[in-house]
């Protein structure tokens, strides 16, 4: 499911910067932040609700919504400063 959400994701940001017209380099840094960004997002999608749809027992909580809205800005901010790197 992570290699599904991920790939999506990965393919939408590739699909952005080729529309504004930026060109990533995948062999060096730049192509890193874009990988971590969506990481980064892919673990708050687990945790405030892919976990509670799954057959995993235990406990389940959400983040608080202050780490959750620290976390998808910073896949953000690692989004728009990777073509400057």
């Amino acid at each position: 499911m992570f290699l599904f959400f991920g790939g999506m994701l990965g393919g939408l940001i590739k699909l952005i910067y080729k529309v504004v017209g930026i060109v990533i380099n995948e062999d060096g840094s730049g192509g890193w932040f874009p990988a971590i960004a969506i990481l980064l997002i892919l673990y708050v999608l687990y945790k405030n609700w892919l976990q509670f749809s799954s057959f995993v027992q235990g406990a389940k909580e959400k983040l608080p919504k202050t780490v959750s809205l620290r976390l998808i800005s910073s896949a953000l901010i690692l989004i728009g400063i990777a073509p400057f790197i």
